[in-house]
């Protein structure tokens, strides 16, 4: 892991500005762009979602497969992940998350400027903790769900936030039952884990 910056951030964060929660970049707050689709999680449902983790995450592997902001990949790697791969297609959107990893001197980090698909296709990891958080209006969940399922180690959680019930998500396909779930607004949130008969 590279040195941590110690340089202070603008106080509050505002529009297009994210606040990492928890971890050795508590409060640091980041830029991100504009773009069709990116809703960062929000604050609340990040905590919810690293309470449920266990706030921890060393020694992890982990997929941020729609990077988007960076808002779970960053948080992720502040919370001690060894390893984040964040994938994100939209160009202006990955150099966005570059400039955000050499801020924090997220050496841990790597940025992958396409899809997450094309990418699985050559991937040699497995992986402790998946983030999917695609754009809703593309229905992307199904297809990656499958896509990922040889990547993931034995005990493995896939964090999801969906348009409409995780339940209604995984009774749509094999492999995966819900492990915690929740709701904030419209957007239905959770971890899925491999069902050992899938």
């Amino acid at each position: 892991m590279g040195a941590r910056s110690t340089k202070p951030d603008p106080p509050g964060a505002g529009r297009n500005q994210l606040r990492i929660g928890g971890g050795v970049w508590r409060s640091r707050v980041l830029p991100f762009p504009d773009a069709p689709g990116l809703r960062p999680t929000p604050d609340r449902v990040r905590q919810t979602l690293f309470n449920w983790l266990g706030q921890t995450l060393h020694g992890m592997t982990c997929l941020d497969a729609f990077a988007g902001s960076g808002a779970l990949g960053f948080e992720a790697a502040s919370r001690g992940a060894e390893r984040v791969v964040m994938c994100e297609a939209n160009g202006v959107v990955a150099r966005a998350l570059t400039g955000s990893a050499a801020l924090l001197a997220a050496d841990q980090c790597n940025i992958v400027p396409c899809s997450v698909f094309e990418w699985l296709r050559a991937c040699t990891l497995r992986f402790d903790v998946v983030f999917c958080d695609p754009p809703f209006s593309e229905n992307l969940h199904a297809s990656f769900l499958a896509a990922l399922t040889p990547y993931l180690v034995e005990n493995a959680l896939v964090y999801v936030e969906s348009a409409q019930p995780l339940e209604l998500l995984v009774a749509s396909m094999s492999g995966y039952e819900v492990a915690k779930s929740s709701k904030a607004g419209s957007v239905y949130f959770g971890l899925l884990r491999l069902n050992s008969a899938g």
